[in-house]
């Protein structure tokens, strides 16, 4: 598949392979996921760690669940680094198949625009509160209007967003935590009883792991402008323990100093708009890799399903406006239990991809020979019904079976009924490598 017009730089590539000279320096990548992890979110995770555990439990508990987080997201990051493919598109040729990879696609776009919907509501009311002006509806379309612009143009504009945005956001913690520590002993905090019920160590890993997983899963996304697969390593890394572990912590102390899992509504009441300019910059740096993830996702399953080349560029507009006007009418707020659940969907995929390139390592060779001419495979399989199977009963899995982490769960039993299914499969066609219908890849333009 050769690049078309609509696959060049300006639409980050997104239907073909990140060519090495467009590859970005390590640093901007880990500041971009950074900014994932220091938002208001993990602070929520960490303050009902710190509700719920004493602080060398809580500290126990995020070091577990980043690392389930660091070995989901380094696995799929180091192929999307070596192949240079978007997490969709590197599913055409990590087990799912073209119309496969269009499930996929579909399922990270809803799942993804619906974050950004909600996200955008958090955003408008910030700057409402921030400014008493205008109304939320206003604001909405406004701050909607905001991360469209950005992830318009690109990686290069979520890095550009990313220095800005996570920098503030750090001061600002910094100043609230200071006022919120005032007359608090740090050794007293650190040593304090728990404040709240108590919480269980898997429990509390749990709730660590869950509350990142779709975006270690959807790494790929932005692992794919890396240069080398022990970058993704030193991403994974610096920012799960760098961005993961001072966050939540920060927050455990936070709680212990309030005797309150309520920290957000304790820090804006406290910061007044220092507090505001918080859950502001938080949301900037988070919601634009939302509808980043949704362009991809949805400009590949297009692409899968009517062999023609969609402008990512386009996709955001369109996906963006969607995901703007439902918080604008108020109607993603009824979204956040379907979002849930669809979540639990998602998962499974990074097991299969990982299982399909590492072990079986299927389509390999033809990924590794279309890779020195620059361009996508010239076959790929229409659709993998076992992997189709093992995604769906790995998503039951997650969804109904409530112990240990759910979303891990998911990965795990998806990746090992697929392995051993494709297993079975070969002895029974008498082959070592099993494919199912092949057909052209090419796109018609």
């Amino acid at each position: 598949m050769s690049e078309t017009t609509q696959n060049t730089s300006h639409d980050d590539y997104s239907l073909s392979r990140v060519p090495q000279h467009a590859k970005k320096p390590l640093w901007q990548i880990i500041v971009i996921r950074l900014g994932c992890f220091a938002c208001v979110s993990q602070l929520m995770t960490g303050a009902a760690l710190g509700f719920g555990m004493s602080f060398h439990d809580a500290l126990l508990a995020v070091f577990l669940g980043s690392i389930a987080l660091l070995i989901v997201g380094a696995a799929v990051g180091v192929i999307a680094a070596q192949q240079g493919l978007s997490t969709s598109l590197l599913a055409r040729w990590s087990g799912f198949g073209n119309q496969g990879s269009a499930l996929i696609g579909v399922i990270i776009a809803i799942s993804s625009i619906g974050w950004f919907g909600m996200q955008n509501t958090v955003f408008a009311e910030g700057m409402y509160q921030a400014t008493g002006i205008l109304n939320l509806q206003i604001w909405s379309v406004l701050t909607g209007a905001s991360i469209i612009a950005i992830v318009y143009f690109g990686i290069s504009s979520l890095s550009w967003t990313a220095n800005i945005a996570l920098p503030l956001f750090l001061v600002a913690i910094g100043i609230s935590s200071i006022q919120m520590f005032r007359g608090h002993s740090l050794t007293d905090l650190i040593a304090s009883p728990i404040p709240g019920p108590a919480l269980s160590l898997a429990t509390g890993a749990t709730m660590v792991a869950g509350s990142f997983i779709i975006g270690a899963v959807i790494s790929p996304d932005i692992c794919r402008f890396l240069k080398r697969g022990r970058d993704v390593f030193w991403m994974t890394l610096i920012s799960t323990f760098v961005g993961e572990l001072s966050m939540c912590m920060l927050a455990v102390l936070m709680a212990h100093a309030i005797k309150s899992a309520d920290v957000m509504t304790i820090i804006v009441s406290l910061s007044g708009l220092i507090g505001v300019i918080i859950v502001i910059f938080s949301t900037i740096k988070v919601n634009d890799i939302n509808l980043y993830a949704a362009s991809l996702g949805m400009t590949n399953a297009l692409n899968a399903l009517f062999k023609k080349d969609f402008d990512r560029r386009q996709m955001t507009i369109i996906l963006g406006v969607f995901g703007t006007a439902l918080s604008v009418i108020g109607v993603i707020n009824y979204f956040e239990n379907f979002l849930v659940v669809l979540g639990v969907a998602i998962p499974p995929i990074a097991g299969i991809i990982s299982i399909d390139y590492f072990i079986l390592k299927r389509d390999r060779k033809i990924l590794d020979e279309s890779k020195e001419r620059g361009e996508l495979p010239d076959k790929v399989e229409n659709w993998n019904p076992v992997a189709i199977l093992a995604w769906a009963v790995g998503s039951l899995v997650g969804y109904f079976v409530q112990i240990g982490i759910p979303s891990i769960n998911s990965l795990i039993v998806s990746g090992l009924l697929y392995y051993g299914a494709m297993k079975v499969y070969g002895l029974i066609q008498k082959k070592e490598i099993v494919r199912f219908r092949m057909v052209d890849s090419q796109s018609e333009g």
